[in-house]
C-alpha cells in the first residue's frame, strides 16, 4: 500500500492531532472529546468512543456518534458486552456484525441500534487494560488490519494521556488486575530444595513506556538504529562465547535471537511506527503487541515458543533504547524477593543481596548446572524449567515457592497461604530433628559407619561444616573462584582461599579438586578462539585445559602447597580419561614440590593424590591406575550423562533416564568393587549422593563415603541410622543379578517396609 493511502496515513494524522490535544490547556474531558472527534474523522467512522475503567466498571467517557446523554451514564462490568470482552482478554475485536457475537450487549441509551460493524482495542497501561477504544459503522464490514493497527497506536498514546491526567490511578489498576488475574499454580523441576515467600522481581526488569508521542522523528530513528547495532553486537558476542558454543537447547535460543535481531523486516516495522509519530520505545512496544496478537492466533506451540524468544529480544531492545541495561541486582533488593529469570550465571546470582533474596525461579536451569550448585551453597531455593513463567507473573506479585513439590504459586489464595505456612512450620520441626543428630555418628542400625562429607566451593559454604558437623569436605570445587572472577585469580588470592578452607576445617580432611573450567563453565579470560565445540561437555575442559595450559595448574598447585604447609593435602584431578593424564598432572604438581624443596620452603606433611572418575572409559583402566592412587572419587553428575549419552543441561532429557537403572548401578558396582579389591578408599560426589533413595542404593553397592550438600547431611544421616545395611545389600545383589523393570519402586517398597525415612 502506498504512503498516500488513507489507512496508512490515519495514525500519522491522528498522532499529530493528539500531540496538539495533549499540549493544550483544555480540561481532560474536553481533550478526550477532541480525541474521539479526531479518530472518527481520520478513520471516516460514524462512531468513535472511549470507555475507561473506573471503580471496577467500564464507563463511557467520551464519544463521537453515540448519544451524548450516555456519557458517564453507560457503564459495563468487565464480564459484560463487547467492551468488557476486549478489556478482559486484552485483545482487539473486529466484527462485521456486532450483534452476532455472543458477548454483544445492547444499551438503548447510547442510540447504537443503527450500527452494525464494530472494532475495538484495549487501552493498556503496564500490561493491564485501563480502557477500550472502539469505532462503529452503520454498514456491515470487516475492518482492515491496518485500521486495527492504527487504533492500537492511538490507544498507546491515549494510555499516556489518561494516566497523566490521573483518570486511572494505581489503586484502580491494582483492583482491575485483581479481577483479571486469578491465582495461578505453575510446575517446574526441583533444582534446590526449600520453601520461599516473597515478591516477584525480574532479573532483567521490564521497561514501562512512559512517553509515546515523538518530538523529533529523526532523533527517534537514530536511537533505534543505534540500539539495533548494540543488540546485534551483544548477540554476536554471546554466540561466540565458549559457554554457548556447540549444540543444545541454548543453541536454538541464540539462533532464534540472531534470526530476529538481524531481521530487517522487524527493524523496518519499528521504523515505520516511528514515522507515524511514536517514540522509539513506543514503536518497539507497538510492533511487539502487533506480533504477539498475530502469533497467538495460531495456538501452535512452536510459534508460541518463538513468540517467547521474540519477547525476550524486544525487551532487550527496549532496555538498550531506554538506557536501562542494569539487572535487578544493580538496582538492589529492598524486601523479601523471589527472582524470576530465563537463566542465570553464577556471578549474576552472587550479585544479589542475600538478606532479601528468598528464592529463584528459572524458565530453564539444570540440577547440575554451576549456578544451581552456587544457589545450593547459598541456601537459596531454586525451581527450574517453569515454562513461560514471565507470561503469568507481574513485577511485585506475591509468590510462594515450594520446590519439594515442584510448585510456584502466583498471587496465592488465602487457603494456599495457610497451607504453605503449615509446611514452613513442619520443615522447621524437621530441621530441629536433624539438628539433634548433629553430634551423633552416621552409623547404620547394624553397625556400619558411613562417612558423610560436604561439598563446597565458596567461603560462604564453610560455616556448613560447623552447622552439620560433617566429617570433612569431600569435594572443594576450586573453579568457583575462577567463575566469579573477572580475571584469572592471582596465586596469592588462591592461597588465601585455600588457607581459609583448611583453617575452617581444622582437623577434618579437605579434598581439593583442581580447577574444572571449560565446557559449561567457561570463563571469558581463558578460551580457545580457534575452536567451536559442538559438544563442550566432551571437549576442551577440566584437566584437559590444565594440561594444555600448564601454567594454570602450576600456579594452582603452588597455591595449594603453600596453603597446606604443615598439614595433609588431599588433591584430586577431574575428568581423567587415561592413566597418562593423571601421571602428567601429578608430575606438574611434583615439580612445584621440588621447587619448594630446593628453596627450603615449608611443605605439606603428606600429599594424597586422587582422581574424580567421570569418564566411563577410565573404569576399564582402573587396574593400571588404582595402584598409583591414594583414593578414588566418583563424580556422578558427568558420569551419568556420559553413560546415557544425555546432556544433563537439556530439559528434554532431564527425566528421561533413571539414576537407579540397572545399567548405572551395575557400572557403579564394578567400580566400587575394583577400589575395594585394591584397598583404596572410594567416595561418591555429586547430586546422586544427596538424594535419599539414590544414596541408599549407593550404600547397598558398597559405598561408605558420600560427599553431599550441607543441606542433605541431616536427612541422609537420619536415613543411615534407620538402615539395616545387610538387608539392603541382599536386595541390591538380587536387583543387579535379576534386574527389576522398576528398581526405584522396589527400593521405595524396601524403605517403606523397613521404616526408613526417605
Amino acid at each position: 500500500m502506498s504512503p498516500a493511502s488513507p489507512v496508512v496515513s490515519a495514525p500519522r494524522a491522528i498522532l499529530r492531532r493528539l500531540h496538539d490535544v495533549m499540549a493544550s490547556r483544555a480540561t481532560v474531558q474536553a481533550k478526550l472529546n477532541k480525541v474521539v472527534r479526531a479518530i472518527a474523522g481520520a478513520m471516516s467512522s460514524e462512531v468513535a468512543s472511549i470507555y475507561l475503567l473506573r471503580d471496577g466498571w467500564l464507563e463511557l467517557y467520551a464519544t463521537e456518534g453515540l448519544a451524548q446523554e450516555a456519557v458517564h451514564v453507560t457503564r459495563m462490568a468487565l464480564s459484560e458486552g463487547l467492551v468488557g470482552n476486549i478489556a478482559t482478554n486484552r485483545t482487539p475485536l473486529n466484527l462485521a456484525e456486532a450483534r452476532a457475537h455472543p458477548d454483544f450487549a445492547y444499551r438503548p441509551e447510547t442510540g447504537e441500534d443503527v450500527f452494525h460493524s464494530f472494532a475495538g482495542v484495549p487501552i493498556l497501561r503496564r500490561e493491564q487494560a485501563i480502557g477500550v477504544l472502539c469505532v462503529q459503522h452503520v454498514d456491515p464490514r470487516q475492518y482492515e488490519d491496518e485500521e486495527i493497527e492504527a487504533m492500537q497506536t492511538v490507544a498507546m498514546v491515549l494510555s499516556e494521556l489518561i494516566s497523566s491526567a490521573g483518570l486511572v490511578d494505581e489503586e484502580t489498576m491494582a483492583r482491575a488486575r485483581a479481577q483479571n488475574t486469578a491465582p495461578v499454580r505453575m510446575s517446574g523441576t526441583k533444582l534446590v530444595d526449600g520453601l520461599a515467600r516473597g515478591m516477584a522481581v525480574f532479573h532483567q526488569p521490564r521497561v514501562v513506556v512512559e512517553h509515546t508521542v515523538a518530538e523529533d522523528i529523526e532523533a527517534e530513528r537514530k536511537r533505534v538504529t543505534d540500539a539495533f547495532q548494540t543488540m546485534r553486537q551483544q548477540i554476536d558476542k554471546m554466540m561466540s562465547q565458549a559457554e554457548f558454543a556447540g549444540s543444545g537447547e541454548h543453541e536454538d535460543i541464540l539462533e532464534t535471537y540472531k534470526m530476529f535481531a538481524f531481521d530487517e523486516g522487524w527493524a523496518r516495522r519499528i521504523t515505520e511506527a516511528i514515522d507515524s509519530g511514536l517514540t522509539a520505545e513506543a514503536a518497539i512496544e507497538r510492533v511487539q503487541q502487533r506480533t504477539r496478537i498475530a502469533m497467538r492466533k495460531t495456538q501452535d506451540p512452536f510459534f508460541l515458543e518463538r513468540l517467547h524468544d521474540l519477547d525476550d529480544l524486544a525487551n532487550r531492545l527496549l532496555r538498550i533504547v531506554a538506557g536501562r541495561m542494569g539487572t535487578a541486582a544493580q538496582a538492589g533488593l529492598t524486601q523479601d524477593s523471589i527472582l524470576i529469570a530465563r537463566n542465570l550465571g553464577p556471578a549474576e546470582l552472587l550479585e544479589y543481596d542475600r538478606r532479601f533474596l528468598r528464592g529463584v525461579v528459572l524458565e530453564e536451569g539444570s540440577p547440575t548446572a554451576h549456578v544451581t550448585i552456587i544457589a545450593r551453597a547459598m541456601g537459596v531455593p531454586m525451581l527450574g524449567r517453569v515454562k513461560q513463567v514471565r507470561d503469568h507473573v507481574y513485577e511485585g506479585d506475591p509468590l510462594l515457592l515450594d520446590v519439594a513439590n515442584e510448585a510456584l504459586f502466583i498471587r496465592p489464595a488465602p487457603n494456599v497461604i495457610k497451607q504453605f505456612e503449615s509446611h514452613i512450620a513442619l520443615r522447621a520441626r524437621r530441621q530441629a530433628e536433624y539438628a539433634k543428630l548433629r553430634d551423633l555418628p552416621a552409623i547404620t542400625a547394624d553397625g556400619t559407619r558411613i562417612e558423610l562429607m560436604m561439598n563446597a566451593g565458596l567461603r560462604v559454604d564453610l560455616p556448613g561444616l560447623s552447622v552439620t558437623n560433617a566429617d570433612g569436605i569431600g569435594l572443594f570445587r576450586t573453579e568457583f573462584q575462577f567463575l566469579v572472577s573477572a580475571a584469572l585469580p592471582r596465586r596469592e588470592a588462591q592461597t588465601r582461599l585455600y588457607y581459609d578452607v583448611l583453617h575452617a576445617a581444622a582437623d577434618k580432611p579437605v579434598v581439593f579438586r583442581t580447577v574444572d573450567i571449560g565446557g559449561d563453565k567457561a570463563v571469558p579470560y581463558l578460551k580457545d578462539d580457534d575452536t567451536i565445540e559442538e559438544n563442550p561437555a566432551m571437549g576442551w575442559r577440566a584437566l584437559r585445559v590444565a594440561l594444555e595450559r600448564e601454567g594454570l595448574l602450576k600456579v594452582q598447585a603452588r597455591a595449594l602447597l603453600d596453603a597446606a604447609a604443615g598439614r595433609e593435602l588431599n588433591l584430586m584431578f577431574p575428568m581423567v580419561t587415561e592413566p597418562w593424564e593423571y601421571e602428567q598432572a601429578r608430575a606438574i604438581v611434583q615439580g612445584q614440590v621440588d621447587y619448594l624443596i630446593t628453596r627450603g620452603l615449608p611443605l605439606p606433611q603428606r600429599i594424597n593424590y586422587g582422581v574424580m572418575m567421570e569418564v566411563p572409559a577410565l573404569a576399564y583402566r582402573l587396574d593400571e591406575l588404582l595402584p598409583k592412587l591414594d583414593f578414588l572419587s566418583i563424580g556422578t553428575n558427568d558420569l551419568i550423562q556420559f553413560l546415557f549419552a544425555a546432556d544433563r543441561s537439556n530439559p528434554k532429557l532431564a527425566d528421561r533416564y533413571d539414576w537407579v537403572s540397572p545399567g548405572v548401578l551395575r557400572f557403579l558396582k564394578m567400580v566400587v568393587d575394583q577400589a575395594h579389591a585394591a584397598g583404596k578408599p572410594i567416595s561418591v560426589c555429586g547430586e546422586m549422593g544427596g538424594r535419599p533413595l539414590e544414596s541408599m542404593a549407593l550404600m547397598g553397592l558398597g559405598v561408605r563415603r558420600l560427599s553431599i550438600t550441607p543441606a542433605a547431611i541431616g536427612p541422609i544421616k537420619n536415613l543411615v541410622r534407620h538402615l539395616d545395611l545387610a538387608k539392603l545389600r541382599q536386595l541390591m545383589d538380587e536387583l543387579l543379578t535379576r534386574p527389576s523393570p522398576d528398581i526405584r519402586h522396589r527400593l521405595m517398597k524396601f524403605a517403606e517396609d523397613e521404616k526408613i525415612p526417605l
